[in-house]
């Protein structure tokens, strides 16, 4: 281990020159103008990967975007395989004129890394590589067999991969997986996540009139699809933030006495701060720390109709749309979900109006591992020893199907080792990353290779 972290200290501004090539590619998913740039991060990761030492890398074909697979499995039979997963397709950068600097030229400042997909997720699978890197060019080996699945279409849904990891089981097949696509609390907060919430949603449309109506000559006569709407939308949740929908909490899990003082200890976000909002509202009988972590919500993510110009205009608009979510807990189903939100609000339909529904596509389970469980264990000692730390164990409110995916197809712990931070701005312009922890991300990823290189 000495000589792999000298090695990391030697070449640390090597690694992050080739971390700042990596995010010079604009390798944007979901815009078919980028396919080029997506290939080229594609090659730029498996050209990586030979140069490291992997003998067996290629660049796997979708139906979509690449996905570059590696392997090396010489560690032997009693080391464990592991399969490590991560993006390097990264979001769209507008709006640009918001961007400090430019979103695909890498800037350091204040200790940052500004680009796109420095936080999400090319910053830290490099870590990733860089390690194995380390590794074998020092001692010539890996500590544990390892699988390497790095696809480009994450951020447009993963559309290619879950049919790759069904139909190509052996393939893939690992003792664990680990997935650094999440982040920590608070800067230089080793953050054990154990638990992310499932994901299902719809977008329906109420129609009234064929065309807009004058308000005046027809309002008392024709419903307003828009009110309609309204009725709908307020029948769903009540003001303590209580769902309404039949059956929506029925197979929820609830959150025990021992997981909530895991969220107690956690820290807490200052909401006004973060976000703006003068006060926070939860679940009855919750706090926003475990609603936000380990309760299922329900919202609305869009919702227009009529006139949306400037100033007045007298209408009965002829629709009204709304796009709905929810973030499900262990023990709700996807697709039950879906079908009880559909019901409710065909039950609810008032008169004069019709509703067509329209399902969001991809959905996932929510996911748990035990966060006493050995290889959890391992990655809050790697973190303790690198950011001289106790850790926090969260669960988080956001969703990555290819967690659920692993497993529920091969059954397998997924262990999640995130070093973004609050700061980060994913998704967003100025996203960024800290260097210090690009530098203890390292750290704490060689340590925990080490730490797992037995089955015990």
């Amino acid at each position: 281990m000495d000589k792999v972290f000298q090695y990391l200290n030697d070449n640390k501004q090597a690694n992050l020159d080739q971390l700042q090539q990596f995010l010079k590619i604009p390798s944007v998913s979901t815009d078919s103008t980028y396919k080029k740039d997506v290939k080229k991060a594609a090659d730029f990761v498996a050209d990586y990967l030979r140069e490291a030492g992997f003998k067996h890398v290629e660049v796997e074909e979708t139906k979509g975007h690449p996905l570059v697979f590696a392997e090396w499995l010489e560690a032997g039979e009693q080391a464990p395989t592991v399969l490590f997963y991560g993006h390097y397709d990264v979001q769209p950068a507008e709006p640009l004129h918001e961007w400090k600097s430019e979103p695909f030229n890498p800037e350091i400042r204040d200790n940052r890394i500004y680009a796109r997909g420095a936080s999400d997720d090319k910053g830290q699978v490099f870590m990733h590589l860089a390690v194995f890197k380390a590794f074998l060019q020092t001692t010539g080996e890996l500590p544990v067999n390892m699988k390497v699945c790095i696809e480009g279409e994450e951020e447009i849904g993963s559309a290619n991969l879950y049919e790759l990891l069904q139909s190509n089981k052996e393939k893939y097949q690992a003792d664990f997986a680990v997935i650094s696509d999440s982040g920590m609390v608070a800067n230089d907060q080793p953050t054990i996540l154990y638990g992310l919430k499932g994901f299902t949603g719809l977008e329906f449309t109420i129609k009234g009139p064929d065309n807009d109506l004058h308000s005046g000559m027809y309002g008392g006569a024709i419903r307003n699809p828009a009110m309609a709407m309204a009725h709908i939308l307020t029948s769903m949740k009540n003001e303590e933030e209580v769902v309404l929908v039949d059956g929506f909490y029925d197979d929820v899990e609830d959150i025990t006495e021992e997981e909530r003082e895991l969220i107690r200890q956690a820290p807490s976000e200052d909401f006004a701060v973060s976000t703006g909002a003068k006060e926070t509202v939860s679940e009855q009988g919750y706090t926003a720390k475990e609603h936000t972590m380990a309760r299922p919500t329900l919202e609305i993510n869009g919702l227009y109709s009529g006139y949306q110009g400037e100033g007045t205009k007298t209408i009965i608009p002829s629709t009204a749309t709304a796009k709905l979510t929810c973030r499900l807990v262990p023990g709700q189903d996807p697709d039950a979900i879906q079908q009880l939100l559909v019901k409710h609000i065909e039950d609810h339909l008032p008169k004069g109006v019709t509703v067509s529904i329209k399902k969001e596509p991809l959905s996932a389970k929510a996911y748990r591992v035990d966060p006493d469980h050995p290889l959890i264990k391992k990655a809050a000692e790697s973190f303790e020893e690198t950011f001289n730390k106790e850790v926090v164990y969260v669960r988080m409110g956001g969703s990555i199907p290819v967690v659920e995916w692993l497993d529920s197809i091969y059954q397998v712990p997924v262990v999640l080792l995130g070093f973004g931070t609050p700061d980060d701005r994913l998704h967003s312009p100025n996203e960024s990353f800290p260097l210090d922890h690009f530098e203890k991300g390292m750290q704490t990823i060689a340590n925990y290779w080490n730490k797992v290189s037995t089955n015990s």
